[in-house]
């Protein structure tokens, strides 16, 4: 019986990945609820930049940390991994620093995987999203409709009633008039006071209860998110939003022809994608890390889109009784 040996490295790869997120969520761990956001920050980057030593690529990081003279590590442009094929790298090591600080749900630690040149390349800027899960008809919503309209085709497609359908929507002054909106067309709105990318992937988990996201967030998690629904055949799309013409010009140079396209889910995360993200804090998606002397359990979501397989895993991890890491 042969061996399919492409198959078999992509496994392997899979794998891979989830240690570099659960590397990232253990060290965050270590500051849940002390009240100390950047250290959880820093120690996540650190233990997944660590991680990505013994992973079988020669990745680029094209959403990280920020630019090289911003971050120490994982900043956009580091070249990562222990040798292989080309890949771009997206990553978040801890997404809700603030919620790790204050325990509160769904921290994340998020990294998604494409071929080279697959990511959109997207500044540090807002991005306008709407994003639904799987299994709805293409083109069931659209930026630029209003949210009643919206959450009417929603409902039509998912042969419910527009009382039936959740929005989650980031807490934001900015989001005033969307959430009325939505309520006033008889849907429930799930407010997150952080968490970008576990906002659309939410619309992905029954369990989550979570039908639409909708309203700014970051692009660079706008990324992520993307490559996210790209494995369960979600949709998605996004607007890059300025400040200023510096950002403008950002996204230009960062080969955004047109910095004011309508972006869909392919233009963000195209080609083959692999995804995963590894709970910090638990929640709806995925149960946070659970400390105990000398050791750790975690929860990851691993998925590719060539595949549309999920799988979600489960590791005891032994620690050395002195530095606290994975031995």
């Amino acid at each position: 019986m042969s061996i399919d040996v492409e198959k078999k490295t992509d496994r392997n790869l899979a794998m891979e990945l989830v240690r570099v997120t659960e590397a990232a969520a253990l060290a965050a761990s270590h500051w849940i609820g002390k009240g100390k956001k950047n250290e959880a920050d820093g120690a996540a980057v650190e233990g997944m930049r660590r991680a990505f030593d013994s992973v079988g690529i020669h990745g680029t990081v094209v959403i990280g940390e920020g630019e090289m003279d911003e971050a120490p590590m994982l900043y956009i442009g580091e070249k990562v991994g222990a040798g292989g094929p080309e890949m771009d790298i997206a990553v978040d090591p801890l997404e809700g620093t603030t919620l790790t600080a204050k325990a509160g749900p769904n921290a994340l630690a998020v990294l998604a995987l494409a071929e080279k040149g697959n990511f959109l390349h997207a500044p540090d800027v807002y991005m306008d999203k709407i994003a639904v899960g799987g299994g709805l008809p293409q083109g069931v919503v659209d930026l630029d409709a209003g949210v009643v309209a919206n959450l009417r085709n929603l409902a039509k497609a998912k042969k419910c009633d527009i009382s039936d359908l959740t929005a989650c929507i980031l807490d934001r002054d900015r989001h005033k008039e969307i959430i009325a909106h939505c309520r006033e067309a008889g849907a429930r709105v799930l407010l997150l006071s952080d968490g970008d990318v576990f906002g659309v992937m939410a619309t992905t988990m029954p369990e989550t209860g979570v039908d639409i996201y909708l309203g700014w967030g970051g692009a660079p998690e706008g990324v992520l998110a993307a490559a996210a629904l790209r494995c369960v055949d979600g949709q998605m799309q996004g607007r890059l939003i300025y400040e200023d013409d510096t950002q403008r010009q950002r996204a230009i140079s960062m080969g955004l022809t047109d910095p004011d396209v309508k972006l869909g889910i392919m233009d963000m995360a195209r080609g083959d994608v692999m995804f995963s993200a590894t709970g910090v804090t638990s929640g709806t998606m995925l149960k946070g890390v659970r400390r105990m002397p000398h050791a750790a359990v975690t929860h990851s979501i691993v998925m590719r889109s060539k595949s549309g397989t999920v799988r979600f895993v489960e590791a005891f991890h032994n620690f050395d009784t002195k530095t606290w890491t994975p031995s």
